[in-house]
């Protein structure tokens, strides 16, 4: 996952140029390049094994203790808290983008248009090509959405950011209930239990499929079957679009109050959000991981619809949290020191972000090592933690070189209709 740069406006031309490295947010960059780290430590599950096993279908997948441990903390600390994070960054640098427009009276949706379409592009090439857990075209999709939400005010924001946190609890707690009524007739209970039964082995013939096609299949064969996962993960976009978006509209929150940008003059406000966040996160995470350990996704339980409005909850407010910890921690010379090369990371993140996943599928398709299916949940952390360590030195040693990620030059150059300057 990437967040969208800041843009700013070329005074001297008066044209929309790309941000130059001495005029970025240092802590913000930090940000982006903490959230990358995350999304690797949570994706490695998806990498190494199928979608329906991993998330869906949990039982048996992680049996020995150091992994059943990894996994909870895994979900604890960081499912549901990362993309989240990459959310706000999104929406707030689309702010700064329409700010910066409206100055030097460009036209912003244009602009925006352009730079979606040119991201979704990319998206479908790592989704169909590279990997189908790709998020880069739901950022796409509903960065066209976010269009219509642009000059909504502040209160205003907040209040449809909570609105779009509730979806998914609403729609599980929905089909509960219709669950629970329709269990009161015999009849329809027999059908329902039927359904559950017949979705329960369509889950297990396409978890066998998956196993089998990306160990030991050819590079068609593994085609066709990411494009098949592609079109079922895509079913399931409504359970985390919403907090997607909803993340979206706080990042224009905080663009709008200039929070990051002046976070000196917001540092009551910021030291509330991070203690509230704190109780709130830890709160709902345990709810959530015990839930999710004890519920059944397809048969929608009690336990099961608490996971989810707790981790609707949970995840934002951890990942808040987490912002504002950093934000802290940026304002003291150790710590700014210490965080520094993750800025780097963060500097090239959509870069960063598609070689993380061209990394992990040679590792474990049938193309590379052909590891599917075989790493425990404590090796997929270790594998997570080596190739994010090589990936803090590299971006450093790239940005001391050119002035942008090989990526973030392509999406520049297309988004802007003009070929960049790479080398500094």
């Amino acid at each position: 996952m990437s967040s969208i740069p800041p843009v700013i406006s070329d005074w001297r031309q008066g044209a929309l140029e790309p941000v130059e490295a001495s005029e970025r947010n240092l802590t913000l960059d930090v940000l982006r390049g903490f959230a990358l780290f995350g999304i690797l430590i949570v994706n490695m599950a998806l990498f190494s094994w199928p979608a329906t096993y991993a998330s869906l279908a949990t039982e048996g997948l992680w049996t020995t203790r150091p992994d059943k441990v990894a996994d909870w903390v895994v979900r604890f600390v960081a499912e549901g808290k990362f993309y989240p994070l990459f959310s706000l960054l999104f929406g707030w640098g689309m702010t700064v983008q329409m700010e910066r427009a409206k100055s030097r009276e460009t036209s912003f949706v244009r602009f925006a248009s352009r730079r979606l379409v040119v991201l979704l592009g990319i998206g479908l090439v790592h989704a169909f090509l590279i990997w189908e857990g790709d998020i880069l075209m739901d950022y796409a999709v509903f960065g066209f959405l976010l269009l219509a939400f642009r000059n909504l005010r502040p209160r205003t924001l907040l209040i449809w950011a909570a609105a779009f946190l509730m979806i998914p609890v609403a729609i599980y707690v929905a089909l509960w209930m219709l669950l629970g009524i329709g269990s009161l007739v015999p009849e329809v209970a027999k059908e329902i239990a039927k359904e559950l039964a017949a979705e329960s082995e369509s889950y297990a013939q396409l978890t066998e499929e998956n196993l089998r096609v990306f160990s030991e299949g050819t590079w068609p064969e593994i085609f066709k079957m990411r494009a098949r996962n592609v079109v079922f993960l895509w079913q399931y976009v409504w359970f985390f679009a919403p907090t997607l978006f909803a993340m979206f509209l706080v990042g224009v929150y905080a663009g709008q109050r200039r929070i990051l940008q002046r976070a000196e003059e917001n540092l009551g406000f910021i030291r509330r959000v991070l203690v509230w966040g704190l109780v709130l996160g830890v709160i709902a995470n345990a709810v959530y991981t015990i839930g999710y350990e004890l519920g059944s996704p397809l048969n929608v339980d009690l336990l099961w619809v608490a996971s989810i409005a707790a981790l609707a909850v949970g995840g934002p407010a951890l990942c808040l949290c987490y912002v504002a910890a950093i934000v802290l921690m940026m304002r003291r010379e150790h710590w700014r020191r210490k965080l520094r090369p993750l800025a780097a990371t963060g500097r090239m993140a959509l870069s960063n972000y598609l070689f993380q996943s061209l990394v992990c599928t040679t590792i474990f398709y049938n193309y590379g090592l052909g590891l599917y299916g075989s790493v425990g949940r404590m090796a997929g952390i270790g594998i997570a933690v080596l190739i994010y360590a090589a990936q803090v030195p590299l971006s450093v040693w790239w940005l001391r070189r050119f002035r942008f990620g090989p990526v973030e030059w392509l999406w520049r150059t297309l988004a802007y209709r003009k070929r960049q300057p790479m080398r500094l």
